[in-house]
């Protein structure tokens, strides 16, 4: 059984890394935006979504009808690699993006994916994931079994 495995980027893949690249070379805030954590970060973070989701980089994953571009895994890679080289700003929308949104895909109606997802995307709607337990509350380092 042949076991090679062709590691190397197409051409497409590098088309995409450059487009990426200049796409945010042109648009990333040349100071760095307060912390997602405050009510002023917070919502330069969603304005900064909004602008990703406007030019098709918030999901680039997901399909297009959703505020996609239907990229390649290997492509989101690339995408999240010159994300993290060029420095963007914290996305205050991954919980959802990378959490919920696998879920909907999987197992929502059409309905639940054509009115959440594009929503999420765009940081129209912001999800979040609590946890709670009897007596750590969200410190999951107190649960005790």
């Amino acid at each position: 059984m042949d076991m090679d495995m062709d590691l190397e980027y197409t051409p497409e893949d590098e088309a995409f890394r450059q487009e990426a690249r200049q796409w945010l070379s042109r648009h990333v805030p040349a100071a760095p935006l307060p912390s997602g954590d405050t009510a002023e970060g917070f919502a330069l973070c969603r304005e900064w979504e909004k602008q990703l989701y406007r030019a098709g980089w918030a999901a680039v994953s997901w399909p297009r009808e959703y505020g996609g571009r239907g990229a390649s895994l290997w492509q989101w890679l690339i995408f999240e690699e010159e994300y993290f080289a060029a420095g963007a700003p914290q996305r205050v929308s991954q919980n959802g993006i990378s959490l919920l949104a696998p879920t909907l895909f999987e197992f929502g109606t059409a309905e639940q994916k054509a009115r959440i997802l594009p929503r999420m995307a765009a940081a129209e709607d912001v999800w979040a994931q609590g946890w709670c337990e009897p007596g750590a509350g969200s410190d999951l380092a107190a649960i005790r079994s």
